[in-house]
């Protein structure tokens, strides 16, 4: 390899360490501040939004299974559960051609 090379690997590993470093640092400052409690629901939130806009769009067979998933959720809380009834219930509404 060729300097050039080793200083693009060089000036990518500095990089990539200093976004790090400094997502803790903006870590700490949000957890002191008056905001944290956003913090509590944000995984949630980016996980239904997600959802949301994967779901823009789709066949009424695919709202229908994730409803039937969504309920599983809602009732079971257990997350390999709900991805199989999901899968279950999509498969057999296109397999009897809802």
């Amino acid at each position: 390899m060729t300097f050039p090379f080793w200083m693009l690997i060089v000036v990518l590993a500095v990089a990539a360490f200093t976004v790090r470093v400094l997502g803790l640092f903006a870590g700490d400052a949000i957890k002191s501040s008056r905001l944290a409690w956003m913090l509590d629901d944000l995984p949630g939130l980016i996980v239904v939004s997600l959802v949301a806009s994967s779901l823009a769009g789709q066949s009424i067979e695919t709202w229908i299974a994730a409803a039937a998933a969504l309920a599983v959720a809602y009732v079971t809380n257990h997350v390999i559960l709900t991805m199989c009834i999901g899968v279950v219930a999509y498969g057999g509404l296109v397999w009897f051609g809802f």
